[in-house]
């Protein structure tokens, strides 16, 4: 096989992960909307889901690094496919538990494959072809991560979020434990099914993967972390494409993870019928992640991300102040504004790193511990003032920090920045 053939070989495969991921992260999404009715909890309760799996991306990043400096991509992607896979499972026992926490755990050691998963996939990807196309061929490969939240929010609409028992808080809080018990155990069990299939399709591409030829990209040379660190440090553009990873993560996850509560209270619906407009909202992010692709070839990146920076500023203001069916479509569509920026922070982050790029993927990839942070300082939010309405002012501030990046950027590529 022609080295051209294994990199397109490795590509599909390497981008199917990217849907798997993308299906794992948007089932959590509305896992908030589930937990908060089943255990009758806080919104900032509910926020643990996240800080749970966005902070086992944090605590994973840099060893996954470590691994595949130590080996390669490949190994780095099957390491991560099992812990993915072992997370996924372990939904099983604590449905049988009913413990909130074990949950918890399933989830952190799911994400913690996840995140391994990225910091080899990303870089990966940006390896598999010439330099030049690198950042446009990590967005082409991202387009089939909405694909994969499409999936995962379907499969929560149908066989996690309308199996929920219609019983309000009020309801539940007068049952006696034995008839409370019953319902949330059906509950639970109704999370657990579709985590459980997600393992078993997993197990399936890992054989595959384990058992195809892939181009190594091994990197020979010692991982001096230290010098990496401090070559990584005075990058100005580097330093604040992490710090832009932050924020951007903790905006798209407390906008995702609350969509669906937001909905219910302004359209009041319950839980199913609101996720259709999720639905809806990833649907917007594949078609602008395909079209913001296609622009980049008149456009630049960097000047891309200011532009949609703003424009999510405005939408989500109009948010936060518009009511009804109007404030609906504008939360909506700060999704296709967000479809662009993950990857084009990432991509704009390693540009030039060279021998650093992968201490670099894995600080880009630490930065998803925003996810973990904000969306439960947008619940401490939302339960202080009553209202999930207003706690969307801290997606809002996150993207003012993005579109000073993309200003950063902008002139690091001009060179007006050292």
């Amino acid at each position: 096989m022609t080295k051209r053939k294994r990199n397109i070989l490795a590509f599909v495969l390497v981008t199917s992960l990217f849907f798997m991921w993308g299906l794992a992260n948007n089932m959590t999404d509305t896992l908030l909307a589930a937990f908060k009715r089943v255990l009758s909890i806080s919104d900032f309760q509910t926020s643990f889901v996240q800080s749970a799996f966005y902070g086992a991306y944090f605590c994973l990043a840099l060893p996954a690094a470590f691994l595949i400096k130590r080996y390669n991509y490949k190994t780095g992607i099957l390491v991560g496919l099992g812990l993915f896979i072992a997370g996924a499972l372990l939904f099983f026992p604590a449905s049988n538990t009913m413990v909130y926490g074990h949950f918890l755990l399933a989830l952190f050691v799911l994400a913690g494959g996840l995140s391994i998963l990225e910091t080899a996939a990303n870089p990966y990807i940006l390896e598999l072809g010439p330099p030049e196309n690198a950042t446009r061929r990590l967005n082409l490969a991202q387009s089939f991560n909405p694909i994969g939240s499409i999936s995962g929010v379907v499969l929560s609409k149908y066989f996690i979020l309308s199996k929920l028992d219609s019983a309000s808080f009020e309801d539940r809080s007068s049952m006696d434990l034995d008839a409370l018990q019953f319902i949330q155990a059906k509950e639970l069990q109704a999370i657990m099914g579709p985590y459980v299939g997600v393992a078993i399709v997993l197990i399936i591409l890992w054989i595959i993967i384990y058992f195809t030829t892939m181009p190594q990209a091994k990197d020979d040379s010692r991982l001096h972390l230290s010098d990496s660190f401090s070559r990584l440090m005075v990058n100005k553009n580097y330093v604040m494409s992490v710090i832009a990873q932050f924020f951007y993560v903790g905006a798209q996850i407390g906008i995702w993870s609350f969509t669906i509560r937001y909905i219910m209270e302004e359209l009041a619906l319950d839980e199913a019928d609101a996720s259709t407009y999720y639905i809806a909202a990833l649907v917007l992010f594949l078609i602008f992640r395909f079209v913001f692709t296609y622009l980049m070839k008149f456009y630049s990146p960097a000047y891309l991300l200011q532009i949609l920076s703003i424009v999510a500023i405005v939408l989500v203001g109009l948010s936060i102040v518009g009511n009804g069916f109007f404030g609906v479509c504008s939360l909506l569509m700060v999704s296709a504004c967000m479809s662009f920026m993950f990857p084009t922070i990432f991509g704009l982050g390693l540009k030039d790193l060279g021998d650093d790029a992968k201490v670099g993927g894995a600080g880009l990839i630490m930065a998803i511990l925003g996810g973990a942070i904000l969306p439960a300082i947008q619940g401490q939010f939302s339960d202080y003032f009553g209202s999930i309405k207003i706690a969307f002012i801290v997606p809002m501030i996150c993207f003012a920090v993005v579109f000073y990046f993309g200003m950063i950027s902008k002139r690091v590529a001009s060179g007006n920045v050292s």
